[in-house]
């Protein structure tokens, strides 16, 4: 039943977002480009959700060393999902999108935006080159988690601050359950602790 019941608040946090989105009436006569870039937005959200659940080996039936692989597949898709909503939104109105790149814009949450966007893109390089580079595993996990930290709250702030395609009360509850899910993972992988016992 626990377990049910987690894959159940799962796929209906998930579900409603992006349905609830779907049917924004801000969307109504916008061109197809421009709901994509919105729907990729929520999307991305919805992934960053599972994120740290599935590194954290939190959800049922899928074991920590599974997790984490299946961490890195969604990692992908995240980093996918960004780049089309960003590459739609230039499409749409490149002025904003460069204003936003170079933290001109006047609009608060393109900052918080971006700075998510640089620091997903960072943590993605790091961890593609971790080996290579010969990271420690101590290392390796203080700077993803605090990688990991900084694009969940830039995303959220992001996200919140924007009055747009996310109907109000599914995002601000999508919203919680991300800071929720990223928290809890942190306290139990406990980081931090790791790095002052060296």
């Amino acid at each position: 039943m626990h377990s049910f019941l987690i894959w159940a608040t799962l796929a209906f946090a998930v579900i409603v977002s992006v349905a609830a989105a779907a049917a924004s009436p801000l969307l109504a006569w916008r061109d197809p480009i421009y709901i994509a870039a919105g729907l990729a937005g929520v999307i991305a959200l919805c992934l960053l959700l599972m994120q740290p659940l599935l590194a954290g080996g939190v959800l049922p039936g899928l074991p920590v060393i599974k997790g984490r692989r299946v961490h890195r597949w969604v990692g992908v898709c995240l980093i996918a999902a960004v780049i089309i909503h960003v590459a739609a939104l230039w499409i749409t109105s490149p002025p904003d999108v460069v204003d936003a790149l170079l933290f001109v814009s006047p609009t608060p949450f393109s900052v918080w935006g971006v700075i998510a966007m640089w620091v997903l893109f960072a943590s993605a390089l790091l961890a593609a080159l971790r080996h290579r580079i010969r990271l420690r595993p101590r290392f390796w996990r203080v700077i993803h988690t605090s990688f990991a930290l900084i694009i969940v709250i830039g995303s959220v702030v992001h996200a919140l601050l924007i009055e747009g395609t996310m109907e109000v009360i599914s995002k601000t509850a999508l919203c919680t359950l991300v800071i929720l899910a990223t928290g809890y993972v942190v306290l139990k992988l406990r980081a931090w602790q790791v790095l002052r016992r060296r």
